[in-house]
């Protein structure tokens, strides 16, 4: 019974309905912007993840190397 009601919650949901709102200049930007602003910040949470190990990395990478003194 459950299958059955969730198959028929996510039919509603996936059938798109009209709408008939204005969407003005000034809020496709602001809704641009938030997109944009989301992306970046996932963009910037995985980077700031994986940032570290790879500049520790990098760091034991030039260290193992033999400095010449020529």
């Amino acid at each position: 019974m459950r299958i059955i009601t969730f198959l028929i919650y996510f039919s509603v949901f996936l059938h798109p309905l009209p709408t008939y709102a204005y969407v003005g200049p000034g809020l496709g930007l602001g809704a641009l912007g938030v997109m944009l602003g989301i992306l970046t910040s996932i963009f910037l949470a995985i980077i700031g993840v994986f940032w570290y190990p790879i500049k520790r990395f990098i760091r034991k990478f030039r260290k193992s190397r033999p400095q010449n003194s020529d």
